[in-house]
């Protein structure tokens, strides 16, 4: 490992990924890249190159997806908070990493982020940035970096939103970046092979 900031890093994996499997019954997370790879096992490693720990959040009752995250090598919290959002999934990571100093956030089913742009945006944060995001070509991607300042904000975030409002009402630093997989996620079959 190159690189490792002194950030948290945390995995959003509760979603219920309605679009992939409509029927429920396949969990897109699990879902196998081109060479074998599950969704979830490439994002959670990639994320890893970064820091040095990720807690992984999922569902209560996601077993199989927190066996696979484990052996990525997180640290597996399941939360009954999930059910509410993402917004709510993220506040019940950062509570329970309140020591934290700072968080780099991704999403499960983002499998393709740049090891190097992961690292630039905790490079970042470690720096002393407040808010950090990568961009291509004029758009916001992830993952999203926040400082240790950000501690309260994000324990009272609810509901699906995420952050977006700390994004509005906060100096983002931006990183301009040639990773167009900062905006690329798994949301239909056909999208597991277009890489």
């Amino acid at each position: 490992m190159s690189y490792s900031s002194s950030a948290t890093g945390i995995l959003l994996a509760a979603g219920y990924g309605s679009r992939f499997d409509p029927s429920g019954l396949h969990n897109k997370l699990l879902a196998t890249l081109p060479d074998g790879t599950p969704v979830v096992f490439q994002s959670a490693r990639r994320l890893l190159s970064a820091v040095s720990r990720v807690v992984a959040v999922v569902r209560p009752g996601s077993e199989k997806l927190a066996e696979v995250l484990n052996e990525a090598g997180c640290d597996v919290m399941f939360s009954i908070d999930a059910e509410r959002g993402m917004g709510a999934t993220l506040a019940a990571a950062v509570r329970a990493t309140q020591d934290a100093e700072g968080w780099l956030v991704t999403l499960g089913d983002m499998p393709w982020i740049e090891p190097g742009t992961l690292e630039a945006v905790a490079r970042s944060l470690d720096a002393g940035a407040s808010i950090v995001a990568p961009f291509y070509r004029g758009q916001r991607g992830h993952p999203a970096g926040f400082g240790a300042m950000h501690l309260e904000a994000l324990s009272a975030l609810d509901g699906d939103a995420g952050a977006r409002a700390l994004f509005m009402s906060e100096a983002v630093e931006r990183i301009d970046v040639e990773d167009a997989n900062i905006l690329r996620d798994v949301d239909l079959p056909g999208d597991l092979q277009l890489h």
